[in-house]
Protein backbone atom coordinates (compact mmCIF):
# COMPACT_ATOMS: atom_id res chain seq x y z
CA UNK A 1 0.00 0.00 0.00
CA UNK A 2 2.81 2.39 0.87
CA UNK A 3 4.37 1.75 -2.55
CA UNK A 4 1.18 2.76 -4.38
CA UNK A 5 0.65 5.81 -2.17
CA UNK A 6 4.19 6.91 -2.96
CA UNK A 7 3.58 6.66 -6.70
CA UNK A 8 0.24 8.47 -6.41
CA UNK A 9 2.10 11.35 -4.79
CA UNK A 10 4.70 11.30 -7.56
CA UNK A 11 1.97 11.34 -10.22
CA UNK A 12 0.25 14.25 -8.46
CA UNK A 13 3.57 16.11 -8.39
CA UNK A 14 4.00 15.50 -12.13
CA UNK A 15 0.51 16.85 -12.80
CA UNK A 16 1.25 20.03 -10.85
CA UNK A 17 4.58 20.41 -12.65
CA UNK A 18 2.94 19.90 -16.05
CA UNK A 19 0.27 22.49 -15.30
CA UNK A 20 2.96 25.01 -14.42
CA UNK A 21 5.14 24.31 -17.46
CA UNK A 22 2.35 23.81 -20.01
CA UNK A 23 0.02 26.64 -19.07
CA UNK A 24 2.35 28.92 -17.14
CA UNK A 25 1.36 30.98 -14.18
CA UNK A 26 -1.07 33.24 -16.05
CA UNK A 27 -4.58 32.63 -17.42
CA UNK A 28 -3.27 33.11 -20.97
CA UNK A 29 -2.07 29.53 -21.19
CA UNK A 30 -5.51 28.16 -20.38
CA UNK A 31 -7.19 30.57 -22.78
CA UNK A 32 -4.94 29.42 -25.63
CA UNK A 33 -6.13 25.82 -25.10
CA UNK A 34 -9.61 27.11 -26.02
CA UNK A 35 -8.68 29.69 -28.64
CA UNK A 36 -6.71 27.36 -30.92
CA UNK A 37 -9.56 24.90 -31.70
CA UNK A 38 -12.13 27.69 -31.66
CA UNK A 39 -10.16 29.66 -34.24
CA UNK A 40 -9.87 26.64 -36.54
CA UNK A 41 -13.57 25.79 -36.31
CA UNK A 42 -14.62 29.41 -36.82
CA UNK A 43 -12.29 29.84 -39.82
CA UNK A 44 -13.48 26.66 -41.54
CA UNK A 45 -17.13 27.51 -40.88
CA UNK A 46 -16.71 31.01 -42.30
CA UNK A 47 -14.84 29.72 -45.34
CA UNK A 48 -17.37 27.03 -46.23
CA UNK A 49 -20.44 29.19 -45.61
CA UNK A 50 -18.98 32.05 -47.68
CA UNK A 51 -18.78 29.86 -50.79
CA UNK A 52 -22.35 28.68 -50.37
CA UNK A 53 -21.72 25.12 -49.26
CA UNK A 54 -23.77 23.26 -46.66
CA UNK A 55 -22.48 20.87 -43.98
CA UNK A 56 -22.26 17.19 -44.86
CA UNK A 57 -24.87 16.61 -42.16
CA UNK A 58 -27.02 18.94 -40.09
CA UNK A 59 -27.40 22.67 -40.60
CA UNK A 60 -24.48 24.04 -38.57
CA UNK A 61 -20.93 24.30 -39.86
CA UNK A 62 -19.50 25.06 -36.38
CA UNK A 63 -21.10 21.96 -34.87
CA UNK A 64 -20.08 19.71 -37.75
CA UNK A 65 -16.45 20.82 -37.67
CA UNK A 66 -16.36 20.90 -33.86
CA UNK A 67 -17.46 17.27 -33.61
CA UNK A 68 -14.87 16.24 -36.18
CA UNK A 69 -11.93 18.30 -34.93
CA UNK A 70 -12.47 17.57 -31.25
CA UNK A 71 -12.96 13.84 -31.86
CA UNK A 72 -9.70 13.76 -33.85
CA UNK A 73 -7.90 15.75 -31.18
CA UNK A 74 -9.06 13.35 -28.46
CA UNK A 75 -6.65 10.91 -30.10
CA UNK A 76 -3.95 13.12 -31.58
CA UNK A 77 -3.67 15.56 -28.68
CA UNK A 78 -3.34 12.73 -26.19
CA UNK A 79 -0.92 10.70 -28.32
CA UNK A 80 1.42 13.63 -28.99
CA UNK A 81 1.40 14.81 -25.37
CA UNK A 82 2.07 11.34 -23.94
CA UNK A 83 4.81 10.50 -26.43
CA UNK A 84 7.02 13.30 -25.11
CA UNK A 85 6.27 12.59 -21.43
CA UNK A 86 9.60 10.93 -20.61
CA UNK A 87 11.85 13.01 -22.88
CA UNK A 88 10.41 16.19 -21.33
CA UNK A 89 11.11 14.89 -17.81
CA UNK A 90 14.39 13.11 -18.50
CA UNK A 91 16.25 14.73 -15.60
CA UNK A 92 13.70 13.43 -13.10
CA UNK A 93 14.12 9.83 -14.26
CA UNK A 94 17.37 9.58 -12.27
CA UNK A 95 15.45 9.61 -8.98
CA UNK A 96 15.01 6.03 -7.71
CA UNK A 97 11.40 6.55 -6.60
CA UNK A 98 10.29 7.80 -10.03
CA UNK A 99 9.11 5.13 -12.46
CA UNK A 100 8.92 5.81 -16.24
CA UNK A 101 5.14 5.28 -16.13
CA UNK A 102 4.63 8.10 -13.60
CA UNK A 103 4.98 11.05 -16.04
CA UNK A 104 2.87 9.14 -18.57
CA UNK A 105 0.02 8.75 -16.08
CA UNK A 106 0.35 12.37 -14.98
CA UNK A 107 0.10 13.66 -18.53
CA UNK A 108 -2.76 11.28 -19.30
CA UNK A 109 -4.81 12.68 -16.42
CA UNK A 110 -4.01 16.30 -17.26
CA UNK A 111 -4.69 15.95 -20.98
CA UNK A 112 -7.91 14.07 -20.29
CA UNK A 113 -9.20 16.76 -17.95
CA UNK A 114 -8.17 19.53 -20.36
CA UNK A 115 -9.91 17.78 -23.28
CA UNK A 116 -13.14 17.44 -21.32
CA UNK A 117 -13.23 21.13 -20.39
CA UNK A 118 -12.26 22.39 -23.86
CA UNK A 119 -14.69 20.05 -25.62
CA UNK A 120 -17.57 20.94 -23.30
CA UNK A 121 -17.09 24.69 -23.82
CA UNK A 122 -16.65 24.51 -27.61
CA UNK A 123 -19.44 21.99 -28.25
CA UNK A 124 -21.77 23.90 -25.95
CA UNK A 125 -21.22 27.03 -28.02
CA UNK A 126 -21.43 25.17 -31.33
CA UNK A 127 -24.77 23.60 -30.41
CA UNK A 128 -26.23 27.08 -30.06
CA UNK A 129 -25.67 27.62 -33.80
CA UNK A 130 -28.00 24.83 -34.94
CA UNK A 131 -31.70 25.48 -35.60
CA UNK A 132 -32.75 21.97 -34.61
CA UNK A 133 -32.83 20.50 -31.14
CA UNK A 134 -30.25 17.81 -30.49
CA UNK A 135 -30.85 14.57 -28.65
CA UNK A 136 -27.37 13.81 -27.39
CA UNK A 137 -26.58 10.13 -27.00
CA UNK A 138 -23.90 10.17 -24.34
CA UNK A 139 -23.11 6.46 -24.57
CA UNK A 140 -21.70 6.92 -28.09
CA UNK A 141 -19.80 10.08 -27.17
CA UNK A 142 -18.15 8.56 -24.12
CA UNK A 143 -17.42 5.36 -26.01
CA UNK A 144 -15.60 7.37 -28.68
CA UNK A 145 -13.59 9.15 -25.98
CA UNK A 146 -12.59 5.82 -24.43
CA UNK A 147 -11.48 4.32 -27.74
CA UNK A 148 -9.56 7.47 -28.68
CA UNK A 149 -7.65 7.45 -25.41
CA UNK A 150 -6.97 3.71 -25.50
CA UNK A 151 -5.58 3.99 -29.02
CA UNK A 152 -3.56 7.11 -28.13
CA UNK A 153 -2.09 5.46 -25.02
CA UNK A 154 -1.05 2.36 -26.95
CA UNK A 155 0.57 4.31 -29.80
CA UNK A 156 2.28 6.67 -27.35
CA UNK A 157 3.75 3.88 -25.20
CA UNK A 158 5.11 2.21 -28.32
CA UNK A 159 6.49 5.47 -29.72
CA UNK A 160 8.15 6.43 -26.44
CA UNK A 161 10.33 3.35 -26.81
CA UNK A 162 10.86 3.54 -30.58
CA UNK A 163 11.63 7.29 -30.58
CA UNK A 164 14.12 6.70 -27.76
CA UNK A 165 15.85 3.77 -29.47
CA UNK A 166 15.61 4.85 -33.11
CA UNK A 167 15.70 8.65 -33.64
CA UNK A 168 15.23 8.18 -37.39
CA UNK A 169 11.90 6.45 -36.76
CA UNK A 170 10.63 9.60 -35.05
CA UNK A 171 11.21 11.62 -38.23
CA UNK A 172 9.63 8.93 -40.43
CA UNK A 173 6.61 8.66 -38.15
CA UNK A 174 6.12 12.43 -38.20
CA UNK A 175 6.19 12.51 -42.01
CA UNK A 176 3.76 9.59 -42.35
CA UNK A 177 1.29 11.11 -39.87
CA UNK A 178 1.05 14.52 -41.52
CA UNK A 179 -1.85 13.55 -43.85
CA UNK A 180 -3.75 12.05 -40.91
CA UNK A 181 -5.61 15.31 -40.30
CA UNK A 182 -7.05 15.23 -43.81
CA UNK A 183 -7.72 11.48 -43.84
CA UNK A 184 -9.69 11.23 -40.58
CA UNK A 185 -13.12 12.45 -41.69
CA UNK A 186 -13.04 15.87 -40.02
CA UNK A 187 -14.27 17.78 -43.08
CA UNK A 188 -16.56 15.17 -44.62
CA UNK A 189 -18.45 11.94 -44.04
CA UNK A 190 -16.54 8.90 -45.34
CA UNK A 191 -19.78 7.37 -46.66
CA UNK A 192 -20.15 10.33 -49.05
CA UNK A 193 -16.74 9.78 -50.64
CA UNK A 194 -16.59 7.86 -53.93
CA UNK A 195 -15.46 4.26 -54.10
CA UNK A 196 -12.71 3.08 -53.52
CA UNK A 197 -11.65 6.10 -51.43
CA UNK A 198 -14.41 5.48 -48.89
CA UNK A 199 -13.13 1.93 -48.30
CA UNK A 200 -9.55 3.15 -47.95
CA UNK A 201 -10.59 5.77 -45.39
CA UNK A 202 -12.37 3.13 -43.31
CA UNK A 203 -9.04 1.35 -42.80
CA UNK A 204 -8.08 4.27 -40.53
CA UNK A 205 -9.31 3.62 -36.94
CA UNK A 206 -9.44 7.36 -36.21
CA UNK A 207 -12.15 7.72 -38.87
CA UNK A 208 -14.28 5.31 -36.80
CA UNK A 209 -13.60 7.34 -33.65
CA UNK A 210 -14.82 10.49 -35.41
CA UNK A 211 -17.91 8.72 -36.76
CA UNK A 212 -18.75 7.22 -33.36
CA UNK A 213 -18.36 10.64 -31.71
CA UNK A 214 -20.57 12.29 -34.32
CA UNK A 215 -23.15 9.51 -33.90
CA UNK A 216 -23.76 10.86 -30.42
CA UNK A 217 -24.83 14.19 -31.96
CA UNK A 218 -26.37 13.31 -35.32
CA UNK A 219 -27.47 9.69 -34.94
CA UNK A 220 -26.82 6.81 -37.33
CA UNK A 221 -26.69 9.05 -40.42
CA UNK A 222 -23.24 10.23 -39.34
CA UNK A 223 -21.93 6.70 -38.78
CA UNK A 224 -22.48 4.82 -42.04
CA UNK A 225 -19.61 2.36 -42.32
CA UNK A 226 -18.79 2.45 -38.60
CA UNK A 227 -17.19 -0.82 -37.49
CA UNK A 228 -17.02 -1.00 -33.71
CA UNK A 229 -15.41 -4.44 -33.80
CA UNK A 230 -12.55 -3.13 -35.94
CA UNK A 231 -12.16 -0.08 -33.69
CA UNK A 232 -12.12 -2.08 -30.46
CA UNK A 233 -9.73 -4.68 -31.87
CA UNK A 234 -7.33 -2.02 -33.16
CA UNK A 235 -7.41 0.05 -29.96
CA UNK A 236 -6.86 -2.93 -27.65
CA UNK A 237 -4.19 -4.42 -29.91
CA UNK A 238 -2.24 -1.14 -29.96
CA UNK A 239 -2.57 -0.83 -26.19
CA UNK A 240 -1.25 -4.38 -25.77
CA UNK A 241 1.68 -3.75 -28.12
CA UNK A 242 2.45 -0.45 -26.41
CA UNK A 243 2.47 -2.07 -22.97
CA UNK A 244 4.75 -4.84 -24.23
CA UNK A 245 7.23 -2.34 -25.65
CA UNK A 246 7.13 -0.12 -22.58
CA UNK A 247 7.45 -3.02 -20.11
CA UNK A 248 10.10 -5.18 -21.74
CA UNK A 249 12.15 -2.47 -23.52
CA UNK A 250 12.44 0.12 -20.75
CA UNK A 251 13.49 3.69 -21.37
CA UNK A 252 14.17 6.73 -19.27
CA UNK A 253 17.00 5.89 -16.92
CA UNK A 254 19.60 4.95 -19.50
CA UNK A 255 20.16 8.52 -20.72
CA UNK A 256 18.98 10.46 -17.73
Amino acid sequence: MEYWISHLRIVAAFIIREIATRYGRSPGGYIWALLEPMAFIALMSLLMSSIGRIPAIGDSFPLFYATGFLAFNLYKGMEAYLTSSISANKALMSYPNVAPIDPVIGRFVLQGATSFVVSAVILGGAMLTTRHSLNLQWAYILEAVAYAWLLALGVALMNIVLFFRFPLYEKIFGILMRPLFILSGIFYLPSQMPHPFSDILLDNPIVHIVMLFRKGFYGVRAAEGLDLWFLSETSLMMLFIGLLFFTFWPVGRERA
